[in-house]
C-alpha cells in the first residue's frame, strides 16, 4: 500500500482546521494544519503537502496571496490548491468572491459553509 498523501489545512477558525483535519484523518489521509498564510508557508517547506485547504480570508497573509505565491513558485506550483471562502459570490464590494476564487491560480475551490462530503470528492478529483 503506498503513503498516506499529506494536506495542509489552513484557516484561522481553529475549529473549522479541526473539523476538516478529522474528516481527512477518517478518509485515510495525513493532516498538517496551520492558521494563517505565513504559518502555511512554513508548514509547506517543512513537509510538502500535496494538497492544500485554503482560507481566502485570512490575517498575516490571505489565500490568495500564498496560492499565487506558490503557484508562481517553480519548487511549488505543482501543489494542488483549494481555496475556501465564507463571503457568498452575490457580494460585490470585495475582491473575495467565487468568480474571483475561480480566477486565481488555485485549481478548485469551495464555499463555507463546508459539505464535507463535497470537500472530500473535490480532494479526491484534485489527487487523481
Amino acid at each position: 500500500m503506498s503513503e498516506k498523501q499529506l494536506i495542509l489545512v489552513v484557516d484561522d477558525d481553529p475549529d473549522l482546521v479541526e473539523s476538516v483535519s478529522m474528516k481527512l484523518s477518517s478518509e485515510d489521509f495525513r493532516v498538517a494544519k496551520a492558521y494563517d498564510g505565513i504559518e502555511a508557508m512554513d508548514r509547506i517547506k517543512e513537509e510538502r503537502p500535496a494538497l492544500i485547504i485554503l482560507d481566502v480570508m485570512m490575517p498575516r497573509k490571505n489565500g490568495y496571496e500564498l496560492c499565487d505565491e506558490l503557484k508562481s513558485s517553480d519548487e511549488y506550483k505543482d501543489i494542488v490548491v483549494v481555496l475556501l471562502t465564507a463571503v457568498a459570490d452575490a457580494v460585490t464590494s470585495t475582491s473575495y468572491t467565487h468568480m474571483d476564487g475561480k480566477t486565481t491560480l488555485a485549481d478548485d475551490f469551495i464555499p463555507k459553509p463546508i459539505d464535507l462530503d463535497k470537500l472530500m470528492g473535490i480532494v479526491r478529483e484534485n489527487l487523481e
